[in-house]
């Protein structure tokens, strides 16, 4: 959609138009290759990924292009069994399904954002895979039914196929594309390639010996699923749930294929048998693995917060002392390696108290924010810009010298100063030079605060910030 977008002369409603196009396409390719393994009915499979193809689109896409699932699922059915007639109720069905789920999700468990916590997780499960998905099951076996298609005796089986079949689809391919539609960045070094890669093959591995037998000849239905489960949690607590559901539809390919077979701990009885029992198994091991997968990375943004917080200014989001004499250190060994300079800007807001006198303590707190803004944007990612203390900033400039500190502080005081919101800010501005001007990190700073105070006793140079250039000079 995004790319349909810079087409010149295409606008919402060609857009759609040709998501609509798509949708009926892919959704009549998916439907058509669940139907293949339709066994207890022509049109009921216990394999059904357009379910999920649909979830996915009304999420993403919105409502709006109801009529591509409606037409897709309409020609699947026509083209399979049936009349017209019921091909249209089970169309219903299945386009009323997905909109259902779409706005339950939406309502209950944060629509498409469902994996971004554990709760939700479980709440797309139970709203998408079991609820909504009665829906379609209701309407297409009824209406094949009605129509003669379907004898009333058998409505419960084929109910408990179609119904099945459409709760994993939800459960399996849903999620898939939703994670990663939603970001299909791959931001690994070769080390996490690798180790991927190395999941991908270990699970085909495990998916063969479990669901093959080119490993125990003969050997085709001991019950070794449970070999999967530790390459299911490898992947949800490596990787997160874009890969956990990845890995997850992998193996579900790899079973289905070896069920169809008779081969595997779930081959016995019919083949719609083995495959309501193996749907059983990978809907349940689907959403476990998924939510197991939401959790850990949960936790490691809660964790990331509070590192983040130990070392972070809540008011202006800054560096705070904790991370700034880290920094500090840092730089003295680096110079023990490289020989390098570097410096140390220690800034201050000037007149703090009177815009606090003057306009309140909100006006005080959102001028500590200005300042923060002008280090944030005008310095560089290799700088590290920190909250001092009370209206006290620092900047630690890597590879610097007396020359670039000067630069650096009279761009930083003349952006300050450029600064159009009301009350207008001034800042003064002491600087040390390591190892010339201190060779401790207390030194260093020491140093710079005693520049800092200097400048500010020269009123000049410590209130005016427009007109001529004033005078610098690093203690």
């Amino acid at each position: 959609m995004k790319a349909l977008e810079r087409i010149p002369g295409f606008g919402e409603r060609e857009r759609d138009l040709v998501a609509i196009a798509m949708l009926t396409a892919v959704y009549f390719a998916a439907g058509k290759l669940g139907l293949s393994m339709a066994f207890v009915h022509p049109s009921s499979t216990a394999v059904w990924p357009p379910t999920g193809i649909t979830l996915a689109a009304f999420l993403i896409l919105g409502y709006r292009v109801w009529p591509g699932i409606f037409l897709g699922a309409f020609l699947v059915n026509l083209t399979t069994a049936g009349t017209v007639i019921t091909s249209l109720g089970v169309a219903t069905g299945n386009t009323l399904e997905g909109l259902v789920g779409a706005y339950l999700v939406c309502r209950f468990a944060n629509g498409r954002n469902a994996f971004d916590r554990g709760p939700d997780t479980f709440k797309f499960a139970i709203l998408a895979g079991v609820v909504s998905t009665m829906v379609a099951a209701t309407f297409g076996v009824t209406s094949l039914s009605l129509g003669g298609f379907a004898p009333w005796k058998e409505y419960k089986d084929i109910w408990l196929t179609w119904w099945l079949g459409d709760a994993v689809g939800n459960a399996t391919v849903a999620p898939l594309l939703l994670l990663w539609i939603a970001d299909v960045r791959v931001r690994w070094k070769i080390a996490k390639v690798g180790e991927f890669a190395a999941l991908v093959v270990s699970t085909i591995v495990v998916g063969e010996i479990v669901f093959g037998s080119f490993v125990l000849h003969g050997a085709k239905n001991y019950p070794l699923e449970y070999l999967c489960i530790p390459f299911l949690i490898w992947a949800a607590f490596r990787f997160g749930p874009r890969e956990a559901a990845t890995i997850t539809l992998l193996l579900s390919a790899i079973a289905i294929r070896g069920t169809l077979h008779g081969i595997g701990p779930f081959a016995f009885g019919t083949k719609n048998d083995s495959l309501l029992l193996l749907q059983s198994f990978m809907g349940i091991v689907a959403v476990m693995t998924l939510a197991l997968a939401v959790i850990f990375a949960e936790r490691l943004r809660a964790e990331e917060q509070i590192r983040n917080l130990a070392v972070t200014d809540p008011l202006t989001g800054l560096a705070n002392y904790r991370r700034l004499v880290d920094a500090l250190d840092l730089e003295i060994k680096r110079f023990g390696r490289t020989r390098r300079t570097f410096a140390v800007l220690l800034l201050d807001l000037d007149r703090l108290k009177q815009v606090n006198d003057a306009h309140g303590h909100l006006a005080g707190s959102r001028a500590l924010c200005r300042v923060a803004e002008v280090l944030r944007v005008y310095c560089r990612d290799i700088d590290t810009a920190a909250r001092y203390g009370g209206d006290e900033f620092a900047l630690v400039i890597p590879e610097a010298g007396r020359r670039e500190a000067e630069q650096v502080a009279q761009r930083i005081r003349e952006r300050v100063a450029q600064d159009a919101e009301l009350p207008q800010l001034s800042i003064s501005i002491g600087a040390a030079v390591y190892p010339r001007d201190g060779e401790s990190r207390d030194a260093l700073l020491e140093s710079a605060d005693r520049a800092l105070y200097a400048m500010k006793r020269r009123p000049y140079e410590g209130a005016r910030l427009l007109g001529p250039r004033p005078s610098w000079r690093a203690s």
